[in-house]
């Protein structure tokens, strides 16, 4: 009786550890928008590391803006040296960028390469990764809705507060609609090797807000394949950027 309990136990156990092990995620870098010389800049990195942003355009499929009502403003990404700024035809209220970044896989703990299950058949981890990265940048007149092509996106529940430390309610939405289970960093530029906090049921967090000036949440969501001959699971990155103006000099 006790040898078949702990062989149960033992199983389960086993299981979970599958489980979890297809969890894992691949890439813990992502895109936000930021200012760089006054002017509005695509980022791509994590932490302190601006990583280069030029190279990686291509795979940008999509930069869009809105004015205070959510309606479309024409932007496009231009070139300037090292860095991507985002040109816009008026100054809009909400800017967002969506970058799908290939497929990933690995055998157990080795290295992940940017491979499908067809080129490594016996990956234990596959993962298809997506960035999305959304960012206020004007007054909001009205709560943030769920964006165009924004599989998964941040929502701040409530209005962005003036002062930092002040609670502040997201949700993460999937498809449109809340999601459980979501792990969100409070700030993945200044301290992205924080605790991630998992969304509750109704797929919120509340988080105090940590800088008097740029803040970027991050969201990662690990959802089903769409694809599962190519890739078991699909990794939604996705940030949400604001800044607090510093007190009057």
């Amino acid at each position: 009786m006790h040898r078949r309990f702990r062989l149960s136990r033992a199983l389960a156990l086993a299981g979970a550890m599958a489980v979890g092990l297809t969890a894992v995620t691949a890439e813990a870098h992502g895109i936000w928008f930021a200012q760089r010389a006054k002017q509005l800049a695509l980022i791509y990195g994590i932490g302190a590391d601006d990583l280069d942003m030029v190279k990686r355009l291509p795979q940008v499929e999509k930069i869009e803006a809105y004015d205070a009502d959510y309606q479309p403003i024409k932007a496009a990404a231009r070139v300037a040296g090292p860095i991507v700024l985002v040109d816009s035809d008026a100054q809009p209220t909400v800017v967002a960028a969506v970058m799908p970044y290939g497929t990933w896989s690995r055998v157990g703990t080795g290295e992940f390469e940017k491979k499908t299950l067809q080129e490594m058949p016996n990956a234990t981890v596959s993962t298809h990764n997506i960035k999305y990265a959304v960012a206020i940048v004007g007054q909001l007149s009205k709560p943030l809705p769920a964006l165009p092509g924004q599989v998964v996106q941040i929502v701040p529940a409530g209005p962005i507060p003036a002062t930092l430390g002040t609670p502040l309610k997201y949700v993460v939405l999937y498809n449109g609609k809340p999601v459980a289970g979501a792990k969100v960093v409070n700030d993945m530029v200044n301290d992205p090797d924080a605790k991630e906090v998992e969304t509750g049921a109704d797929g919120s967090v509340t988080l105090p807000v940590r800088n008097q000036g740029l803040n970027v949440i991050r969201a990662v969501y690990v959802g089903p394949s769409d694809q599962p001959k190519l890739y078991k699971q699909v990794e939604h990155t996705a940030t949400l950027a604001f800044t607090l103006p510093h007190a009057p000099e």
